[in-house]
């Protein structure tokens, strides 16, 4: 299923020149003058790009531009970044190689981008080692807000769905 980005929302890609790694997918709220800025981290990316959505996107897009959450109300852009930054729907293993050459680099940029951080791999995720490395990257900038889903984007409610950051 085809899934498109909300109204009132300018989207920006960054692939791998191979098209195989998303780094990131930004996404401005284009009704607000000034705002701040989400940094999503993910497990790893599907389709989505600056012309279309997913289902995790789309209901990430609905949640903080459109739902009015008290937690959100102030932002403007969201980066939405990933433990792997390979694209693949399904099947999806989580090996080494499927990180990204240059993932880390764009995981460091959103987080300093941003001024809150929302993981949002979901409780199910089995990548322990990598799970980790990115929670080492997110301890090494001080002083940003950390949240979490209680379950994947693809699997959100509206209600309840994110809770404080526990490890």
């Amino acid at each position: 299923m085809i899934y498109k980005h909300i109204p009132g929302v300018k989207v920006k890609d960054k692939f791998s020149d191979c098209k195989k790694f998303r780094y990131h997918l930004t996404i401005e709220n284009i009704t607000k003058t000034k705002g701040d800025s989400l940094c999503v981290i993910m497990q790893n990316p599907s389709i989505a790009n600056a012309e279309i959505a997913d289902k995790s996107v789309q209901f990430l897009e609905k949640l903080i531009f459109e739902k009015e959450v008290e937690l959100f109300r102030n932002v403007k852009t969201i980066i939405i970044v990933n433990q792997f930054a390979r694209i693949q729907t399904k099947y999806f293993e989580g090996k080494a190689e499927h990180i990204g050459p240059d993932n880390k680099i764009h995981i460091r940029k959103a987080i300093d981008l941003s001024n809150t951080i929302l993981i949002a791999w979901g409780k199910t995720n089995p990548f322990l080692k990598r799970q980790q490395d990115i929670l080492r990257i997110i301890s090494s900038f001080k002083h940003k807000k950390v949240l979490m889903t209680k379950k994947h984007p693809s699997r959100g409610t509206y209600q309840k769905f994110i809770v404080p950051f526990s490890t």
